[in-house]
């Protein structure tokens, strides 16, 4: 099984070390998000790479489809009861006709041709049911840090950040709901990292991939030094707001 015509995948070829290295969602979130879904019976995760809000919403949901369209992704996904995996694109869901309570989109809605997964969206979504995506950018640290990172991000990496990087710089804003929208409450990720982990962290960036991958070396090694002297010893607090656009059918 192939991933989709089209698809642009930046993460299945280190499925691993992105679920290493990745931040995960509050639980917070899933109780907002099943709070206002107009039944528990069937939530949709599009694009859910190795299953991590699927399995959050699982907590929630009688039934949790959780779509992608890389076949390795899926293949590291963990398993659970109530989550069926589907390899498929966000723009062609095998998802009948009006049954979704909810359809959300973590950190992946960016890379989705967006008109294509609307008429999706418009398509399972039964009345009054949810769709949510968000998105989140650079974790919040110190000053020192955050520069360093915005420097490494703009100067070292920038050229190879793929074009819909834009989406999630500029908080979703244009990408419009098919619906009227919902108040969102404030969520963040939030951590205690090593440095090992910030430097994993930086690894699974898609830049930092296309980077090895155009120029056969690590940029994450330009780095690793100032980021040591400025991280200090020990763990750091790190926190990642989240970017929440939420619509009711």
């Amino acid at each position: 099984m192939s991933a989709a015509p089209g698809f642009k995948d930046h993460f299945s070829s280190d499925s691993d070390t992105y679920e290493r290295y990745r931040p995960g969602f509050v639980p917070a979130l899933y109780h907002w998000l099943a709070a206002q879904a107009p039944a528990r019976r069937l939530a949709v995760d599009v694009a859910t790479g190795n299953g991590q809000a699927a399995l959050g919403l699982a907590e929630h949901f009688d039934s949790v489809i959780a779509t992608d369209a890389s076949a390795a992704q899926l293949a590291a996904a963990r398993p659970h009861p109530r989550v069926q995996y589907r390899c498929e694109p966000a723009e062609a869901l095998t998802v009948a006709d009006r049954s979704a309570d909810l359809v959300v989109a973590a950190q992946a809605a960016h890379w989705f041709e967006w008109n294509a997964f609307v008429a999706e969206v418009r398509r399972v979504l039964r009345p009054g049911g949810l769709l949510a995506v968000w998105s989140y950018g650079f974790f919040r640290a110190t000053p020192g840090i955050e520069r360093l990172v915005a420097d490494f991000s703009r100067d070292v990496v920038g050229p190879y950040w793929p074009r819909e990087r834009r989406h999630v710089e500029e908080g979703y804003r244009d990408l419009v709901p098919p619906f009227p929208e919902v108040a969102t409450p404030p969520f963040e990720m939030r951590a205690d990292w090593d440095l090992e982990s910030a430097l994993g962290y930086f690894g699974t960036w898609s830049a930092v991939k296309r980077y090895r991958e155009f120029c056969g070396r690590d940029p994450v090694a330009l780095i690793a030094a100032p980021l040591a002297a400025a991280w200090g010893p020990g763990r750091r607090a790190l926190a990642w707001p989240l970017m929440l656009r939420a619509a009711r059918a």
